[in-house]
């Protein structure tokens, strides 16, 4: 079968994992299920055109595997056997509808179209036939996937169905990597811009995949499998008559603020350091502190910086807690194989999904420790499942470990902080990892006049300038207080340091570096 063959042959481990994973999951609902008894929801999609290629695999080895014929069953010219749902809408692209048709005329499908909605649908359909099981292309991520597993019962108040996933812990990558190894045909919104596609009103193309001729007369896109952020898939899905331009996007996707982000607008970042060591005063936290310099001259703002216990529900409720309030996390701390290196599997948690093996990292630690990658150094390789991308850069040994919003940092100091910064920045240019903004900018003065003295006038100045951030603090309870005055814009920081001295008299300020 030359789905089979082409997946055996390749080179990608994470693929032939995720591939193994999904047919195994086909082909235990086969043996639960007759093939009378079970539907494929298809809807020209990637993912669905993934479970269709899956299916015909699975359906190739299961019968094989029946008819003792060691996978050398006959797989040319046979009607896909199982029966394939289509609800044909009248706001779905034309480009899907085609794809659709194409596909059944090219792999015999016996396609039932449906123009209800999908619950009467189903409801119509389940009622005539006796379906008791039906393959979905739901992953991880999906509006759809939340409390599911593999094998789900259909929700309280739909018509009783076996809901068959195989294809749940799946990411972004690992779609295109099928499609592209498989070398099988795609809907062609796809290599039009299009990372995810919904109704003709809710779906425009990606705005991360767009080309600007150097005089911007002209707007190209790339093909969705170069999208290298699979946390962005659904950045394309905002109105159609939404102003979007090319570096723009009106919509927030994932937590992720897209909307003119390098004209005033404010991406939050907050911090999360992993260490008993650092709440008992063992050890000071260097690390934290450049972090939040290192994101200032990128122009994110930091909104809280936390220390964490090192076990795995006190990440969780940190991450939990920061991953929707903020546009991006930064943790580090806590990751290694010992039995307080609890990181990865809080992250885990607070996304609610499962610690799998990942074959591609664990090559990573394979070549970097050796044959030592086993036992608990080998638990190392375990990944949140469904929602971890690997981020590769030629001067990491390991790739950095992404989870949605969440980025984990593997540095233990800070020479190794300023080597992964320094590559993050690098993959940002490439491929949008961290959106890069104009860089805060500050001033700072110098006084010896009291609190007491200062402290009116810094609090009419804090509501007379909302946009800059104002603060104060001594180095020594003796020593000089220092004003700060931090923002984007210089001329309004000039405005409000000179409106503060003009409060008081000649030289009760000094600018200082």
């Amino acid at each position: 079968m030359e789905i089979d063959k082409a997946i055996r042959e390749c080179d990608d481990g994470r693929l032939k994992t995720k591939y193994n994973n999904a047919i195994y999951v086909i082909r235990r609902a086969l043996a639960l299920y007759s093939v009378q008894e079970v539907a494929l929801s298809f809807n020209g999609g990637k993912d669905s055109t993934v479970l269709l290629h899956l299916l015909r695999a699975g359906c190739f080895l299961h019968e094989a595997e029946e008819n003792n014929s060691g996978g050398d069953a006959a797989d040319g010219g046979k009607t896909f056997p199982i029966r394939t749902i289509y609800f044909e809408s009248q706001s779905a692209f034309p480009e899907i509808n085609s794809f659709t048709y194409e596909a059944a005329a090219t792999y015999n499908i016996q396609m039932d179209i449906i123009r209800l909605d999908f619950k009467s649908g189903l409801e119509a359909l389940l009622k005539a036939n006796p379906i008791r099981a039906i393959f979905l292309g739901v992953r991880i991520g999906d509006p759809t996937a939340v409390g599911q597993e593999q094998f789900s019962p259909s929700s309280p108040g739909w018509p009783p169905f076996m809901r068959v996933n195989p294809i749940l812990d799946w990411s972004y990558r690992d779609v295109w990597a099928f499609l592209l190894v498989s070398k099988v045909q795609y809907c062609s919104l796809y290599d039009q811009g299009y990372t995810s596609i919904g109704s003709i009103h809710d779906t425009v193309r990606n705005a991360l995949l767009c080309i600007r001729n150097s005089d911007n007369s002209e707007e190209k896109f790339k093909p969705a499998y170069l999208l290298a952020d699979g946390r962005l898939e659904r950045a394309g899905r905002v109105k159609k008559n939404s102003s979007l331009v090319c570096g723009k996007l009106s919509s927030i996707s994932n937590g992720v603020k897209m909307e003119n982000l390098n004209s005033g607008s404010m991406l939050t970042a907050s911090i999360i350091t992993v260490g008993d060591e650092i709440l008992f005063g063992t050890v000071e936290d260097k690390l934290g502190s450049m972090l939040c310099k290192k994101l200032h001259s990128i122009g994110w703002a930091v909104s809280r910086v936390a220390v964490t216990r090192n076990d795995i529900d006190s990440v969780a409720e940190e991450v939990e807690r920061q991953k929707s309030t903020d546009d991006m996390v930064l943790i580090f701390g806590g990751i290694g194989p010992l039995h307080s290196d609890v990181t990865v599997a809080g992250v885990a948690k607070a996304f609610g999904v499962r610690m799998a093996p990942d074959e591609e990292f664990e090559e990573h630690l394979r070549h970097l420790i050796g044959e030592k990658c086993s036992g608990d150094k080998n638990e190392m390789a375990l990944l949140p499942e469904g929602i971890t991308e690997l981020l590769h850069h030629e001067q990491l040994p390991v790739p950095l470990i992404k989870c949605h919003n969440v980025i984990i940092l593997t540095a233990t100091n800070v020479v190794e902080l300023d080597r992964q910064w320094d590559c993050l920045i690098e993959l940002a240019k490439s491929n949008g990892i961290l959106v890069l903004m104009d860089p805060f900018v500050s001033k700072c003065f110098a006084t010896t006049l009291s609190d007491v003295e200062v402290a009116q006038p810094l609090s009419k100045l804090c509501a007379q300038f909302p946009d800059l951030y104002i603060g104060g603090y001594r180095r020594s309870r003796e020593g000089p207080l220092v004003i700060t005055f931090e923002g984007k814009d210089l001329s309004r920081i000039e405005a409000a340091s000179q409106s503060l001295c003009q409060k008081f008299h000649a030289g009760a300020f000094s600018e200082i570096e």
